[in-house]
């Protein structure tokens, strides 16, 4: 392995600990194990998620071995990372619910014939509660304490389970039992990805490698997550998520561009130093495109756009808009096919005819029944 191989794994970086021990592992010559966790905490993935799943994308191709745990037995204690409050504990009914679509989204962007994946029940499972005890054991409640998100909760006087604490342990036991290289995450996982070294140097294994990347945000400035309603699914159609991705805010639109996209650097800068709208147009055509296929990028784009009608106005209840747009014959026409739910702006069904459409809004595709749709763009 390079030099090139190292700048792979370290571009977009957060956290790489310990560059040196990667660069020992890579002079190998060796395929390295690079482990990326998912909880089925939710059925579906959203754009969130593929900031790690593009990089493993990027290192599968460099000739690394991918291995998927599929967190069935984490996802039923509950990750608290980035929580404030207690986690409703998942069933193992609702766990296997969850888990009917996770492959197949995660194949859209992995090579599955070459990723190796595990449930983390196949050692969970087996454990007796004297292994429970053991595995308690690796860990003192004061290293656990250090955590941010248990300082935050106990100065907040808010509750932590017990169970929680188990957590990190599991998470760095699946480590262990994959022996993983390098484990991959989100920068609010760095915590429990270091307790995976910690565990494996217990263990006897050389401590894994920890990589974190950033974490992208949803529309309201928050950490995109299916519970804030700010993602943008994996398994929204193509119109759905084109529109969805014109809505990012434009100071986010760079670092889009680069975890989310193969846009060559130099090209993002120059969209970066130029209109914000083409800009955005062209990271939703990247995403949408590689999701949905060209021919799908090109139907979406049939919607004719159309500029919002009132300059003068921020905003307007939607009959109106509809009507105004020439959607509808009449405003009472308009209202009518709302009541029905029959329109739905950016793919959100909309059943209230006097909601106030907002010009900060834009870009905004309004949808009426199967035929007629508009793409509405801020006024110029």
């Amino acid at each position: 392995m390079s030099l090139k191989h190292l700048e792979l794994f370290s571009q977009g970086a957060i956290d790489l600990i310990e560059r040196a021990d990667l660069s020992l592992r890579l002079g190998s010559g060796r395929a390295l194990r690079v482990k990326f966790g998912m909880d089925p905490s939710s059925p579906d993935l959203h754009l969130g998620h593929c900031v790690q799943l593009f990089k493993l994308r990027a290192l599968q191709r460099a000739g690394m071995q991918i291995v998927l745990i599929v967190g069935d037995s984490t996802a039923m204690v509950g990750d608290p990372s980035g929580r404030n409050k207690l986690r409703p504990q998942l069933t193992r009914a609702e766990v296997e619910a969850n888990l009917e679509t996770y492959i197949s989204q995660v194949s859209k962007v992995l090579d599955m014939q070459r990723t190796e994946v595990h449930r983390n029940s196949e050692w969970f499972d087996k454990m007796r509660f004297e292994d429970v005890l053991q595995l308690a054991s690796r860990m003192t409640v004061a290293r656990m304490l250090e955590r941010d998100t248990f300082q935050k909760r106990v100065g907040d006087n808010e509750p932590i389970g017990i169970h929680e604490f188990l957590y990190p342990l599991m998470q760095g036991w699946d480590s262990v039992m994959i022996r993983a290289d390098v484990e991959l995450g989100g920068s609010d996982q760095l915590f429990n990805l270091i307790v995976g070294r910690h565990l494996q140097e217990q263990t006897g294994q050389t401590p894994q490698v920890v990589l974190t990347l950033p974490l992208i945000t949803g529309f309201d400035g928050r950490k995109m997550s299916k519970s804030y309603d700010n993602s943008i699914p994996l398994t929204d159609s193509a119109r759905e998520m084109f529109h969805k991705v014109l809505r990012v805010e434009d100071k986010n639109v760079k670092q889009w561009l680069e975890l989310l996209t193969e846009v060559e650097p130099a090209e993002i800068e120059r969209l970066c130093a130029g209109d914000w709208r083409d800009a955005k147009d062209r990271l939703a055509s990247e995403i949408t495109g590689f999701f949905h296929g060209r021919q799908s990028l090109d139907d979406v784009r049939e919607a004719p756009s159309m500029p919002w009608p009132d300059p003068t106005a921020d905003r307007m209840p939607l009959a109106n808009l509809i009507k105004q747009l020439g959607l509808s014959a009449s405003t009472s026409d308009a209202r009518r096919a709302v009541q029905q739910g029959a329109v739905t702006l950016d793919g959100t069904v909309a059943t209230d005819p006097v909601f106030q459409v907002e010009r900060a809004r834009l870009p905004l595709l309004l949808q009426l029944g199967k035929r007629r749709a508009a793409r509405i763009l801020p006024p110029t």
